[in-house]
């Protein structure tokens, strides 16, 4: 896609949501009921877990016994963080956030300051997932024009590497291949090489309304399912069954490992849950 034709594009808009939500969050003695809406988790090499919240338009830090905003964007429309969407932690142990309400990628300096990663009038119309590849490069899937992006990790104009029908989540593997969950009828996970060439991974609309895919050390995915109120398992062969499954879950939508425990990021149930690698599930705080 030319840089002509995505100029042209129409600006991504998102209504503003009267009313505050609470959730409350325990991770070990910690206790916090100010988060509003999160959406994502990422968890850095010491432990740290980040959570990026759609409404208070910023990200959460929990650590050393604490849970504390990390960075409280503005309200104001494309203002950074506005309306921060996914997060990930680049190679380098920074954090990364996409906000679809400046159409930008943001990577946090020393001083906890987002810096613009594109820096172009273009920009990302709806980032939804990131992952980072082994040398640095940011992978961003944008949802308005159904394309996978290429960043370089110093910033600039993206590149397209690949065209993907509504895609959400990203993660790699061990050999550098890219996840991307698709909200297609005609795939819901495929893995693109590193030359972009497709591979299906789960055929057809298996899963209801999927949202994030994170990999075990053996390959199986973990495919988080809005609708279908639970976590997938997929197996490196396509095998795809329900993992993890709760009676709180509401609307399961970031995924993030801390340690052999996956996080579960739940919006609408206000809460984030934990499985373990049976997918036995609880909820963090209880």
């Amino acid at each position: 896609m030319s840089s002509k034709s995505r100029l042209l594009r129409t600006p991504f808009s998102w209504e503003c949501v009267v009313g505050i939500l609470v959730l409350t969050l325990v991770v070990g003695t910690v206790h916090a009921d100010d988060m509003v809406y999160p959406l994502g988790a990422a968890v850095d090499k010491d432990g740290t877990l980040f959570v990026v919240d759609l409404k208070m338009h910023g990200v959460w830090k929990v650590a050393d016994g604490k849970v504390s905003p990390f960075f409280k964007g503005s309200k104001k429309f494309r203002t950074p963080l506005n309306a921060a969407r996914c997060i990930t932690i680049d190679n380098d142990g920074n954090i990364l956030v996409g906000d679809t309400s400046t159409r930008e990628i943001y990577r946090f300096d020393n001083d906890g300051k987002p810096q613009p990663v594109i820096k172009t009038k273009t920009g990302i119309g709806t980032p939804m997932g990131m992952a980072v590849a082994k040398d640095g490069t940011i992978f961003v899937s944008d949802l308005e024009v159904r394309r996978i992006w290429k960043v370089r990790p110093e910033g600039g104009e993206p590149e397209e590497f690949a065209a993907v029908p509504a895609p959400r989540g990203l993660t790699f593997d061990g050999d550098g291949n890219l996840y991307v969950v698709s909200v297609s009828k005609d795939h819901s996970l495929i893995r693109l090489k590193p030359d972009a060439k497709v591979e299906i991974v789960v055929k057809g609309h298996q899963f209801q309304f999927p949202h994030d895919v994170v990999l075990d050390k053996d390959k199986n995915a973990y495919v988080s399912d809005g609708y279908g109120k639970c976590v997938w398992k997929v197996t490196p062969d396509g095998e795809a069954k329900k993992w993890a499954t709760y009676e709180s879950f509401n609307n399961p939508v970031g995924l993030a490992w801390r340690g052999e425990n996956l996080l579960i990021v739940d919006p609408r149930a206000k809460a984030i849950f934990q499985a373990d690698g049976e997918g036995k599930v609880t909820k963090l705080g209880e």
